[in-house]
């Protein structure tokens, strides 16, 4: 199989965190810019990235890039790029866009231009003058940064967050790939306890079980790129069925998802069960102030609510304070929180290890990390 140069897209903030995962798929020359990593690789890796990534939103096959400062320019060179190695004559591929700080900032007519520059690409492979686009999807992307035009096709279809397994989402729900980020920050392991006392509808529980059952991700899931002509079947049915036999079934997990509102539980239970890691995870109505656990080291990974809604705020904040009594009590434990209160940490009245800015969908968080001890027997 030819080389080939794939770009896997994050949330702001993540961009370690997915190239983390790929070096530990294999991936080691990597380019890290901002919401992306850039990583060469096969055919076949198009497949094997978009079942394995957890914190990636999506994998982007790089078909070209080149600085251009008018429309005739980037006519030109997207028409000159490999187009025709990759659609069919039926391809459907509606062009996207974007441009940020770039002399050609009128989008829609960036997309046209790509769209006819394509059209007149495949005219010539092709031999004809009209394409019908009733096959499969192959969604193009113009992304224009400083006069610098990259030309991609998504590989992915629905954003990889889409598991398969969340069918029903609370108000305040967490993105699987968020979700798997902020486990995958924390360094958690498979034998160590890990509570999440605000878990909603269960995500970050059902994302704890599936890392520490070594569960592939997209295993529950199609992709765009299934239905492209230039990837074997057997690559997607041979890496799926290798996934498979990766999960450690047998594997004993510690994993408690708490919170009062029964109804959001029962969706929980729900996804845990679609997820196929019921069996893994305790889910419980139990108010945080009634948190307690008999294991003397554990970890606590949550999203609280934020109080980004009127009237909210004072509740919230008396939430927070708290939080920062009912955790002090487990004082073996680390602890992670998510939240966007710019005061978390005067009302938690702790100063986080360490903390880092992510977006939770549009909102601006900071993730607050607290050390615990390191049990005796890991040392």
């Amino acid at each position: 199989m030819s080389k080939i140069q794939l770009i896997a897209t994050s949330t702001f903030g993540l961009e370690s965190i997915v190239a983390r995962e790929l070096r530990d798929l294999g991936y080691k020359e990597q380019y890290i810019e901002n919401g992306r990593v850039t990583f060469t690789g096969s055919e076949e890796d198009i497949c094997l990235t978009n079942l394995h990534l957890r914190t990636a939103d999506r994998i982007l096959l790089k078909i070209g890039e080149f600085k251009t400062l008018t429309f005739e320019e980037l006519f030109e060179k997207t028409k000159a790029l490999p187009w025709d190695e990759w659609l069919p004559e039926n391809a459907f591929f509606p062009v996207q866009g974007k441009s940020i700080r770039s002399k050609l900032f009128s989008v829609s007519d960036c997309q046209a231009i790509v769209k006819k520059a394509i059209v007149e690409k495949l005219k010539i492979k092709y031999k004809r003058k009209w394409f019908n686009e009733t096959g499969p999807l192959y969604t193009v992307e113009v992304g224009l940064l400083k006069d610098i035009a990259t030309l991609t096709i998504d590989t992915s279809g629905a954003g990889l967050h889409k598991r398969g397994y969340r069918k029903l989402v609370g108000p305040a729900a967490l993105r699987e790939t968020l979700a798997a980020a902020l486990i995958l920050i924390s360094r958690w392991t498979y034998d160590r306890v890990l509570i999440d006392p605000f878990c909603g509808t269960g995500t970050i529980p059902v994302e704890a079980a599936m890392i520490g059952l070594d569960m592939a991700p997209g295993l529950k899931r199609a992709f765009a790129s299934e239905e492209w002509e230039r990837i074997p079947k057997n690559s997607w049915t041979e890496l799926r069925e290798k996934a498979r036999t990766l999960i450690k079934p047998d594997r004993e997990l510690r994993i408690q998802g708490l919170d009062i509102d029964e109804k959001v539980l029962s969706l929980a239970r729900y996804h845990a069960k679609l997820a196929e890691v019921d069996k893994f995870i305790h889910f419980q109505g139990r108010p945080v102030a009634e948190l307690s656990s008999r294991f003397k080291y554990g970890f606590i990974i949550t999203n609280p609510p934020y109080g980004e809604r009127s009237g909210e705020i004072k509740e919230v904040e008396r939430l927070y304070r708290d939080m920062g009594k009912i955790f002090e009590r487990l004082d073996g434990w680390s602890y992670y929180i998510i939240t966007s209160h710019p005061a978390f940490e005067k009302l938690f009245k702790k100063r986080a290890h360490r903390k880092r800015k992510l977006y939770n969908g549009k909102i601006l968080c900071n993730y607050f990390q607290y050390f615990g001890p390191v049990p005796p027997l890991l040392t």
